[in-house]
């Protein structure tokens, strides 16, 4: 081991003058003591060491005190090197300086800062007299070290050894009985700490409560010591906003964020990172955008902490761009920082960035992890790349990942979305221990695919392989049930996933919700909703959207105005992703004014709602209100996507405004740079067709790189029947029943066809190749909702419980209208006026 130099450079200059005296006078003495503890307070270490030296070279006597305060200079500059060779120099001191209580402790908590865990607890252990330094600095390095059990054993055993822990050795047991979650101990801890007068205003400690409290998730007790406290520092307001955002309480965690402004506290990048994961959570784009704003005003630096929390916020919130703007705006870069732009890319569907940023990442000397390999297996799992999905399941088996959980669990859900069940259930067949994450996994992709007895036996095994389910696997075979359409199945598991002591969370009301909405059930899953409620589980953003499917699927306005009531009362109008459902389900259910009513009501407007808006326009056919909101859209500087640009073609295509249309495909390609997609393409035919343009509509058609789906064959098989092109119909009707051969739409609309030119015996042959095929023409529905109950009507439908008065009353009705000398059938009515009876 290298020692320090006992004789200085003679050339250097010292930073302090030190009088050329050898006398070793108390006052001299303690000159030189008081200059190096100043030195090595403000991080003058190595000075300090200099000063030593020269004492030392005028014959001055030297105690363990100066060498306790030069280890202490040390510890504040987390300077291990230079402890080591003080240390070395202690040594060869021999006695009174390695017996020396002061230094030993010095000692240990030097190396228990620096993280040299087996050295301070050898020193540690080897103390005749172990005091509340020493206990404090191996408490707070077994909690720092996530040793959290040995840490709250050794706050015991100090303790026992008649030593009563302080105000820095109880920070960090509460801390660790945080990470652990042991409330009990921590309440414990808390006990003492109100019997104790020392701890009176302490803010330190009430600190530490309430982010013990709320580790542990008793949120009640935290606000309590929080509101107790008499004054607070910003790190009492980061623990409370933290467990906020922790404990899903995110509304109450930008509440507190702004109490914390209006009282002039300036937020740290600590406050700001739960302040961003609240925001996160509830898609508050205008909320996260300001405390963005903070951060540049503050002149903040993007480490990676604040940095990664700012790119987590924008990722979620669907704001790709500026989640990439942050990441190169970062100085410093880890690994978490690149697994999130990574990520970012996968779930957005720009895979090519994504393998982009990898190849940039291997440059930096960065290796990849287990989340850098689950991201890109991600990936090839929702491209249905199988390909790149093999590729990176050996590389994962060459470089010892196929051992991770988290990597397995990718593997298995990339073969499953890739179609290879096969190969989902090999893998998960080959790992010996497998726990609850694999399990569930494995369930998961078996309820994707709608295999529920397989999701059913799989439920079973693990049980009696000694896994008990938890509930995301009760989840995951409810699921099952609802895509094999087995409603009554999926019911019965909910009931029975109660009986069993499994607490349905939100997920299970959500799965619930939106199964029976899926399944037809639209006015039974609104009452699951309303059950959700009254069991004080409160809906996220997914059983909220779950719930307007439902009202969507089955035209119940009146149900959907009073989820728009519920997202009100609670403050849930932040979340972008309800607001657009919000929208949609107001368009589809003919309620145009209340789309655009909240619209409006929006302050800040990001794409994805002027997308709805502009949707909503198309399906209503007001395709000119559509292209003006297009305009206004660019002039607000928001560049439009694949979404935007369907929605507009769909909108000239319903208000047959082709020269529009084509201008809006030309700017598309032109200054877009943007391919088109199969949906654009497929707008641009039905606009042509409709105009007439059939050739042209054709040999569009006949570009698209796959193969065309049957709606867009369906527009154009129509269009041949309103220009009478006969020759075209057929080619492009042979083309319709070969992808759906037994959808009856498809022969009445070529049947249609033949019969508006006269074709009668093609119309027959078409009539008795349905009746061969057993396909019969769907009847026209629809349905009206009295009370409670919905009523379903179809054409010359007699089925219905209250027939005979229900055509008595069309009678009376029709009676009326003919005295009135209004024609039932006419487009308008005469002008004698009418009165229709109640």
């Amino acid at each position: 081991m290298a020692c320090l130099p006992i004789t200085p450079n003679t050339t250097s200059t010292l930073p302090h003058c030190i009088p050329q005296t050898t006398t070793n006078t108390p006052n001299s003495y303690k000159f030189h003591f008081n200059q190096i503890s100043s030195l090595c307070k403000d991080g003058q270490i190595r000075n300090a060491v200099l000063s030593l030296a020269e004492m030392e070279s005028k014959n001055f006597h030297t105690g363990p005190d100066i060498y306790g305060e030069l280890l202490q200079g040390c510890v504040y500059q987390r300077a291990l090197p230079l402890g080591l060779q003080i240390h070395a120099q202690i040594i060869k001191r021999g006695k009174p300086f390695t017996t020396n209580e002061y230094i030993d402790t010095k000692l240990v908590i030097l190396y228990a800062k620096c993280g040299v865990g087996e050295v301070a607890n050898r020193i540690f252990r080897g103390l005749g007299k172990k005091n509340v330094f020493s206990w404090a600095a191996i408490i707070g390095m077994q909690a720092r070290s996530c040793c959290c059990e040995e840490a709250l054993l050794s706050y015991v055993e100090m303790q026992e050894n008649g030593l009563l822990p302080d105000n820095f050795v109880v920070p960090n047991a509460l801390k660790a009985c945080g990470v652990l979650g042991w409330v009990g101990f921590g309440k414990g801890i808390h006990g003492y700490v109100a019997k104790m007068n020392g701890f009176d205003g302490c803010v330190f400690v009430a600190s530490s409560l309430v982010d013990m409290y709320g580790k542990c998730g008793v949120l009640e007790d935290a606000e309590r010591v929080f509101d107790g406290m008499i004054e607070k520092n910003n790190i009492s307001w980061n623990s409370m906003i933290v467990a906020y955002a922790q404990n899903g309480m995110n509304k109450e965690a930008i509440s507190l964020f702004r109490k914390m402004r209006f009282e002039g506290i300036e937020p740290t990048p600590v406050t700001l990172s739960g302040y961003f994961s609240a925001c996160a959570n509830l898609e508050a784009i205008m909320e996260g955008r300001q405390g963005h704003g903070l951060v540049v005003l503050g002149g903040m630096e993007l480490n990676n902490v604040l940095g990664s929390s700012i790119m987590n916020f924008y990722s979620k919130v669907g704001l790709v761009e500026e989640t990439e703007l942050v990441f190169r705006k970062m100085v410093m870069k880890d690994v978490v920082t690149w697994n999130l732009i990574i990520s970012s890319y996968v779930q957005f569907g720009q895979i090519d960035k994504a393998l982009e940023m990898c190849h940039w990442m291997r440059e930096e000397k960065l290796r990849f992890d287990s989340v850098t390999l689950s991201s890109l297996l991600t990936a090839a799992a929702d491209t249905r790349d199988i390909g790149f999905g093999m590729k990176g399941h050996s590389y994962c088996i060459k470089n010892n990942f196929d051992c991770d959980v988290v990597v397995l669990s990718g593997i298995i859900d990339m073969y499953a979305k890739c179609g290879k069940m096969d190969y989902a259930r090999k893998v998960f067949s080959r790992v010996i221990k497998k726990d609850i994450v694999l399990w569930n996994t494995m369930l998961a992709a078996f309820a994707e695919h709608g295999l529920s007895g397989e999701a059913l036996r799989l439920f079973f095994q693990m049980q009696l392989e000694s896994i008990p389910p938890n509930v995301l696997s009760w989840n995951s075979v409810i699921l099952s049930f609802f895509r094999n359409g087995q409603v009554i199945e999926a019911q019965n598991m909910f009931s029975e996933m109660y009986s069993s002591g499994v607490k349905h969370n939100v997920i299970t009301w959500t799965t619930l919700i939106s199964g029976l909405a899926q399944n037809g059930l639209g006015y039974e899953a609104i009452q699951v909703f309303r059950q959700m409620q009254v069991e004080g589980v409160e809906p996220n953003s997914l059983s909220i959207t779950s719930a307007l499917s439902a009202c969507i699927n089955m035209a119940l306005l009146k149900y959907g105005r009073a989820i728009h009531g519920y997202v009100m009362r609670h403050d849930m109008s932040l979340c972008l992703y309800i607001t657009t459902s919000i929208m949609d389900m107001y368009a589809k259910c003919g309620a145009l004014n209340n789309t655009k009513f909240v619209f409006n009501m929006c302050s800040t407007k990001e794409m994805p709602l002027y997308n709805t808006m502009i949707s909503a326009y198309a399906r209503h056919g007001q395709a000119i209100e559509a292209l003006a909101l297009f305009k206004q859209m660019e002039k607000e500087g928001i560049v439009p996507d694949h979404i935007t640009l369907t929605s507009v073609l769909s909108a000239c295509c319903h208000g047959r405004l082709v020269r529009e249309g084509l201008e809006v495909f030309k700017y598309m390609i032109s200054e877009l740079q943007m391919k088109p997609s199969k949906e654009h393409l497929g707008c641009l035919i039905k606009l042509l067709a409709n105009d007439g343009q059939l050739d042209e509509a054709v040999r569009i058609l006949l570009t698209i790189p796959s193969d065309p789906d049957a709606h867009i064959l369906g527009s154009l098989l129509a269009a041949c029947g309103q220009n009478h092109d006969i020759e075209l119909a057929g080619y492009i009707a042979k083309w319709l029943l070969k992808l759906e051969p037994n959808n009856s739409g498809n022969y009445v609309a070529l049947s249609n066809v033949y019969a508006s030119v006269g074709k009668w015996d093609k119309v027959s042959n078409i009539r008795g190749l349905m009746k061969e095929k057993g396909l019969r023409k769907i009847p026209g529905c629809s349905w009206i909702e009295v009370g409670q109950e919905l009523h379903v009507f179809i054409a010359s439908d007699k089925s219905h419980a209250e027939t005979e008065e229900i055509y008595m009353i069309l009678h009376l009705l029709g009676f009326d209208m003919h005295y009135a000398k209004y024609a039932p059938y006419s487009t308008e009515p005469t002008p004698a006026s009418f009165n229709i009876r109640s």
